[in-house]
């Protein structure tokens, strides 16, 4: 028997930083907690947006409490105090009307605006590749984040097809995954093709049913239904809420080899 070959393979070189800079405060219109990962490498940013009534410095904890291998993590506050109360409780958008009663069919776009700065500034100055920055949202947080992915998406399939003009074409680039905790989307998508980044929809029973997950389907190439009793967020102390979140992540985050390392392969002689 011949004996086998050994086949030593250097990792591509990535292009962007391995460290990447804090985004800037004169660039992002709201405050916001930033953390870089722990282990020292930047590879993927994790973006949480806060439910109705709430600010980012629970989310905060929440992003630095989760450890994911490298990731840093990025927590949005909300732009606009809600109204009639008389403490520090943020809203995306407006959500009640002269006599405090809920909008039924709210307008995301001060929220969306935010983001389209604040997406521009990651993948700009702060050097995040689109696909590495991923988003984490719940309730009216999650329909931000899943809005926002898609007015991302729509945007980057205008400028492929413009490109298509010229002699070098843009390829489109999705953003890395969404998960949305109890959060529909606030639109019924109509787009040309399908945004092709992956999303997690994490619900309770009585929430988000058929109607709200063909919304989604409607918009999205890729589509994980998950259900747990209970209600509001996943609970730290219960593994299975957060399980299928924790996969969902090991599925979509990427992972940058350390300098230096090689691939060692082996194979036999024909």
């Amino acid at each position: 028997m011949n004996s086998p070959d050994i086949h030593v393979l250097a990792k591509a070189s990535v292009s962007s930083p391995r460290v990447k800079p804090a985004p800037q405060i004169s660039s992002i219109h709201t405050q916001f907690s930033y953390f870089p990962s722990d282990d020292g490498t930047d590879e993927n940013l994790l973006v949480l947006l806060h439910g109705l009534g709430d600010t980012n410095v629970p989310f905060a904890r929440l992003g630095r409490s989760l450890k994911l291998p490298q990731t840093a993590t990025l927590a949005l506050r909300a732009p606009d105090l809600v109204p009639f109360l008389y403490e520090q409780a943020f809203q995306w958008y407006p959500s009640f009307d002269q006599l405090g009663d809920i909008i039924e069919r709210p307008d995301p776009s001060p929220a969306l605006n935010l983001l389209k700065n604040v997406f521009g500034h990651l993948t700009g100055e702060c050097g995040w590749p689109p696909h590495r920055i991923h988003l984490f949202g719940f309730a009216q947080g999650g329909s931000v984040a899943a809005e926002a992915c898609l007015q991302w998406w729509r945007h980057e399939l205008e400028l492929s097809s413009q490109s298509r003009l010229t002699d070098k074409e843009t390829p489109v680039r999705p953003l890395g995954s969404l998960v949305t905790i109890s959060g529909p989307l606030l639109s019924y998508p109509t787009l040309s093709k399908l945004c092709e980044t992956p999303i997690l929809v994490f619900r309770r029973p009585r929430e988000l049913k058929n109607g709200a997950l063909n919304a989604f389907r409607k918009g999205f190439s890729r589509v994980k239904d998950v259900e747990r009793a209970g209600e509001g967020m996943p609970r730290a102390n219960l593994r299975e809420e957060w399980q299928p979140i924790l996969e969902f992540w090991s599925e979509v985050l990427g992972w940058r080899p350390a300098d230096g390392l090689y691939e060692v392969t082996t194979g036999t002689s024909s």
